[in-house]
């Protein structure tokens, strides 16, 4: 992950639970504008150990500040728990269904 995608996803963290950055700068126990300064220069990352601070605080989990997309992770977790209940067989048939769909495309399906 680079450097600045870190930086856009603590902003969208941030934002999502209505913190300003100086109030998240509180939070976490350091300068009032760490937070501000991070977001607008872009020029230094947090040390491990307040970025999960900062994760904690914005109640995401870690799993889901580093996967591919942060705004799939719920739905793509609660698939991968309805997935790993099935048998071998349904999992091969399902695998077989999805590789059939064309990516990059949306469309409508009928109901059965």
């Amino acid at each position: 992950m680079e450097k600045i995608e870190i930086i856009e996803r603590i902003s969208k963290l941030r934002t999502d639970v209505n913190l300003s950055a100086r109030a998240l700068s509180q939070k976490i126990e350091l300068n009032d504008g760490y937070i501000n300064r991070l977001e607008s220069k872009k020029d230094f990352l947090p040390s491990v150990e307040v970025l999960m601070r900062i994760i904690e605080i914005c109640k995401c989990s870690p799993a889901k500040f580093f996967y591919y997309c942060m705004d799939s992770f719920d739905q793509d977790m609660q698939l991968l728990g309805k997935l790993k209940n099935l048998d071998r067989d349904s999992k091969n048939l399902i695998d077989n269904l999805i590789s059939r769909i064309p990516t990059g495309k949306s469309y409508e399906y009928e109901p059965i």
